[in-house]
């Protein structure tokens, strides 16, 4: 089982709490680091030098629509750091719009999911998202 660390990145305080809920109803042990916002997720990968701060995270999920730097601008720099290249990174977001649907695709998202409106859905949702991510999928490399 994998225990490195997820990032969530998440402006909405109720979110935020309905998501360590759900993990958390799962069994999902990893450690959660919690940011909320795109230029705070990319300080706490990577410091002011560029370096990462922390050990990489086994799955970030993202939300679109953050203050100060949004997801797929966040996408991008993970996307394009090679510490964070390969990290899984699902989209967690309440948008529907196509165009965002394929923007986070093309800035290499993983997955991309729509934030469920009910509690017992987003703790299936966040269930499956844990389950598949942090054990059933073979990462990239070993951290």
């Amino acid at each position: 089982m994998n225990t490195q660390s997820i990032l969530l990145v998440e402006d909405n305080p109720d979110d935020i709490a309905l998501m360590l809920h759900a993990l958390s109803d799962n069994q999902i042990a990893n450690p959660v680091v919690v940011v909320e916002d795109g230029e705070q997720a990319l300080q706490t990968l990577f410091g002011a030098a560029g370096q990462a701060e922390r050990g990489v995270p086994a799955l970030i999920l993202l939300d679109l629509n953050l203050p100060k730097r949004n997801g797929l601008e966040v996408l991008r720099e993970l996307r394009n750091h090679p510490n964070t290249r390969l990290v899984p990174v699902v989209i967690l977001t309440s948008s529907l719009e196509p165009s965002d649907r394929l923007n986070a695709y093309q800035a290499g998202a993983n997955s991309y999911l729509r934030k469920p409106v009910d509690f017992d859905e987003f703790v299936h949702v966040a269930q499956q998202v844990g389950s598949y991510w942090l054990r059933l999928n073979q990462p990239a490399v070993d951290n």
